[in-house]
């Protein structure tokens, strides 16, 4: 490393400052005020030269984090981007979104707060991005080969872009009027604002990489013929099935999943007209779930003007510090504060949802809850304790249980697993040749590292059964793989 004595000079975790509460909620920008160069330097050199870097098992795509973490503390920011992006292929997106499970591998967190990975990585391609060194790379030559890749969430798009570079046509499908996915309408712009994800589809589409927006593959092209099109296909359509509450009341109005309104809450922010809006705008609102999902749906009720905002979680509060059920390096989980819970609002845990009320002209009004008991290993309201909470919307932010399967099921006769997910053998490949399955569509609801490390994965099984060999990395080691079989 540039300074083997970086991590004891330099001992505490510093992050660029988010923007004050008050200025940040009256608009969609992200939350973070410009970082400082000092500042990341820093932080970079706290990188150890510690012999066996766990970061490395903590990150699915294996990225090369000491490498440009020594790269960034020298100042060396155009090799620092050549080394991010020989394994990732959208550090913005991870730079942004994703929980870093590297930070919670790295070796200095044994002792220390661990080095600011995602800050660092985040700052690299932003960098990149703004001294035009993300330039296109389209293939040598092209293989005379198609595939169609089907949904453009980070799974897609990954696929997408290692199959092109690698000289094959790739056609991108997506039903939304927009390509993204989550990335364009689940996520609230105040995370990752949409010009990262404009000018990443820009590289991609002068790379040859074709784009096909509002076309619902199933309904408008069916499954089968376009297998019959195309040489391979690569179904990415992630886990889109919410989790549902089937309690009394669930069908009154101002009952809604969290991501119905996150999409209208986006498409309302790109200035799109949205008929009918769900909208926070002086209610009082409930959010069910406290993951990710829920934490969007905080801060988008805040900048909607929702008059009080309140979060509810079935199971117990994490802990601030690691339980020995989850030693280092593993992943564990911890209570939180994101920038959502900072601008308002209350969270409440072991709380159970009970019943949603309705006022006498059939309109919702409150939610029923009670404290959550475990009883023979099963969370259940606590007779005796139901108490009520104003409410005028409810978000429903409970995860996914699946993809959707109404229609790719029967037109191609994929099997599924017993959690729902497409089944897939370990080369990400279906029972049907030349179809293959990457992402959550495969793994269930996971992380956005996940879909961007199996997309790439996935694209070097394509490769490889087009070609009869790959010349595509393939990110994730045999021992971490996770499959449905």
């Amino acid at each position: 490393m540039a300074d083997p004595k970086g991590f004891l000079k330099v001992t505490e975790r510093e992050l660029p400052k988010r923007r004050p509460v008050p200025v940040r909620i009256m608009d969609w920008k992200e939350v973070y005020e410009p970082g400082d160069s000092a500042q990341l330097k820093r932080q970079a050199g706290r990188c150890m030269d510690c012999g066996v870097p766990f970061c490395h098992q903590g990150c699915p795509l294996g990225n090369l984090i000491p490498e440009w973490n020594d790269l960034t503390w020298r100042g060396e920011g155009r090799a620092a981007i050549e080394r991010l992006h020989a394994t990732n292929n959208f550090p913005e997106f991870t730079g942004r979104l994703c929980p870093a499970p590297c930070e919670s591998a790295c070796v200095l967190g044994i002792n220390q707060p661990a080095v600011t990975i995602k800050q660092v990585e985040v700052s690299i391609i932003d960098e990149a991005f703004g001294n035009g060194w993300v330039q296109p790379q389209p293939p040598g030559r092209l293989t005379g080969k198609t595939v169609a890749v089907v949904g453009s969430g980070p799974a897609g798009l990954a696929a997408a872009q290692q199959l092109t570079r690698a000289g094959h046509t790739v056609a991108v499908f997506e039903r939304d009027d927009r390509i993204g996915g989550l990335l364009r309408y689940g996520i609230p712009d105040f995370k990752m604002e949409k010009r990262h994800l404009d000018q990443r589809l820009a590289q991609m589409t002068a790379e040859g990489t074709r784009f096909r927006a509002g076309v619902d593959i199933g309904t408008d092209i069916a499954w089968d013929e376009l297998r019959s099109r195309y040489d391979a296909v690569v179904v990415a359509t992630g886990a889109m099935v919410p989790r549902d509450l089937p309690i009394p009341g669930r069908d009154l109005p101002g009952v809604h999943f969290a991501m119905e309104y996150l999409v209208q809450g986006n498409r309302a922010a790109a200035g799109d007209p949205v008929f009918d809006q769900i909208s926070a705008e002086g209610k009082h609102v409930v959010v069910l779930g406290g993951g990710d999902t829920g934490a969007d749906c905080i801060g988008t009720a805040h900048r909607q003007g929702a008059l009080s905002v309140t979060n509810l979680a079935i199971g117990r509060q994490p802990g601030e510090v690691r339980s020995t059920g989850q030693p280092w390096p593993m992943h564990p989980t911890l209570f939180e504060m994101q920038s959502a819970h900072e601008e308002g609002g209350t969270r409440e845990y072991l709380v159970s949802t009970v019943e949603f009320l309705s006022n006498d002209a059939g309109e919702l009004r409150a939610v029923r809850v009670a404290e959550t008991e475990f009883l023979d290993g099963r969370r259940v309201p606590k007779a005796g304790t139901e108490r009520e909470i104003p409410a005028d919307l409810v978000l429903l932010a409970l995860g996914f249980t699946g993809p959707e399967t109404e229609t790719i099921q029967p037109q191609l006769e994929l099997g599924v697993t017993d959690r729902g997910a497409l089944l897939r053998d370990a080369q990400y490949a279906t029972e049907q040749p030349g179809v293959f399955v990457a992402g959550d569509a495969g793994r269930g609801q996971s992380l956005i590292v996940w879909a961007i490390a199996e997309g790439r994965a996935a694209a070097a099984a394509v490769d490889r059964y087009l070609e009869g060999e790959t010349r595509l990395p393939s990110p994730i080691p045999a021992t971490a793989r996770a499959f449905s079989v």
